[in-house]
């Protein structure tokens, strides 16, 4: 009998990009997949603003009642986090909202396909057309689609999307909200950053062949494609304000010279220890980047360090920055040795904070998605986790060994430098370089255009 034919793998030049308004870490995710974003057909709403990327919350001609949906929980989250400092009120509301999003101990390994709460309430609005006018003008002109949260990817599945259902799962580890009601006869196919989340999918009823472990997409601009030229170039100077002292590239220099290559070795310093705090979507932890701001004044002022906070897009916390700056009398700083990075449009703001991130030292955030981040090299202090999620992220650093928990900020000028001498910080950025993912952007891009089975290199232990 003659041989039966391999059906032609169909090839796309583009998909559509779905995200979601809520936080940074949905948006942020897919930033990076913004070239290959597809305009739906119809829209006047997809240009210089949005790159193609759809805002499934926020998009031309979203009816009202869909809108209202998604504001009612967004609105909510953001306030349940903002309110997690005020004692014992706030506490009890954030860790109800927590225990609805709560990951389950991954051991003893068992079956956890029964749908929870939280997706049964999903369901219950999507069967009620939730979702539904999305998907039909996606299906005007049918193309894969890569999303970044779980919902949507729902309304496609539950609304009969015409082509392939990507998503990307954001954190090191998910709770069942990210499966839909019959995880075993869906055909949404999991981008997973890495390998946990991979068996975490699997537990909850997810089929291995829809399972992708790609690594969370990271900004092409700061690696520079398979070379890895730009990436290399950022961590031989960071490496030489992180060592200070020559401790780390004393023991280590065969593995840098094997992994950075002889021209990246060596390099002395071309900037000041460049530090950027981030804050998270819903402006929490502002008075962390304060007290750092307090700390490191006087260096600041002699600019023999360099400040980034990080406001993203929140001109509240923009304004806190500013004002504490000029209350400290060090707002003449701004624009040199100290800087405040904001922008009223997410998309630029990506931009901007990609961009600082080529001559940034030391990123110290919460535990969020910025922790793959630890991918380009960059050593993560962590501020106090927000969440269920941002506690396994936390685990996760760890164990790749590219993040320290912070210590007291008020004392950031003593213990950092303490940091610093030890070479604990030049390793971290080592240890992230060599063992968390960074090339899901790719991964991502020929899975879905190019039905490759591209997945994480197997130097990636996690």
């Amino acid at each position: 009998m003659p041989k039966k034919k391999n059906k032609k793998q169909k090839q796309y030049k583009k998909a559509y990009v779905v995200t979601v308004d809520m936080g940074y870490g949905h948006q942020r995710a897919v930033y990076p997949l913004k070239d290959i974003a597809a305009c739906p057909e119809g829209w006047d709403g997809c240009g210089i603003d949005t790159h193609n990327i759809i805002t499934a919350n926020n998009y031309p001609g979203i009816p009202g009642y869909d809108k209202r949906r998604w504001e009612g929980g967004r609105s909510i989250y953001e306030k349940i986090s903002r309110m997690k400092k005020i004692p014992l009120i706030g506490k009890i509301f954030f860790g109800v909202m927590d225990h609805l999003q709560r990951i389950e101990p991954f051991y003893p390994k068992r079956d956890l396909s029964r749908p929870t709460f939280q997706v049964r309430s999903i369901y219950r609005m999507i069967e009620k057309g939730w979702g539904k006018h999305l998907i039909e003008v996606l299906n005007r002109k049918p193309l894969p689609m890569i999303t970044s949260f779980f919902s949507t990817a729902f309304f496609a599945e539950y609304h009969n999307f015409k082509e392939d259902i990507y998503c990307i799962c954001t954190d090191t580890d998910i709770s069942r909200a990210w499966v839909g009601m019959e995880p075993a006869k869906s055909r949404i196919k999991y981008l997973a950053p890495n390998r946990r989340v991979k068996e975490r999918l699997m537990l909850y009823g997810v089929k291995e062949k829809n399972i992708y472990i790609t690594g969370f997409p990271l900004p092409k601009e700061n690696i520079g494609g398979k070379d890895l030229h730009i990436l290399k170039k950022s961590i031989a100077y960071r490496i030489a304000n992180l060592d200070p002292e020559n401790r780390y590239r004393d023991k280590y220099q065969r593995t840098l010279k094997y992994y950075l290559g002889r021209d990246y070795c060596n390099k002395k310093p071309r900037h000041p220890l460049t530090i950027t705090f981030a804050v998270g979507g819903a402006g929490a932890q502002r008075q962390i980047g304060s007290t750092i701001l307090e700390s490191l004044h006087s260096l600041i002022r002699k600019k023999q360090v360099h400040l980034n906070l990080v406001a993203g897009v929140r001109n509240d916390v923009y304004k806190y920055y500013y004002n504490y700056a000029r209350m400290m009398g060090i707002d003449k700083s701004l624009g040199t040795s100290l800087n405040i990075i904001y922008d009223t449009n997410k998309i630029d703001y990506f931009k901007k904070f990609n961009q600082i991130l080529l001559t940034t030292d030391i990123l110290w955030t919460k535990p969020s998605e910025l922790s793959f981040y630890a991918g380009l090299g960059l050593p993560i202090i962590m501020a106090p986790p927000i969440g269920s999620q941002e506690d396994y992220n936390k685990d996760w650093l760890h164990a790749v060994g590219a993040g320290f928990e912070q210590d007291d900020p008020r004392y950031t000028h003593e213990w950092l430098f303490d940091w610093l001498s030890s070479g604990w910080l030049a390793q971290a950025a080592m240890e992230g370089f060599l063992d968390a993912p960074r090339n899901g952007a790719y991964h991502t891009e020929e899975i879905v255009l190019e039905g490759k089975r591209s997945e994480i290199e197997d130097m990636h232990l996690l």
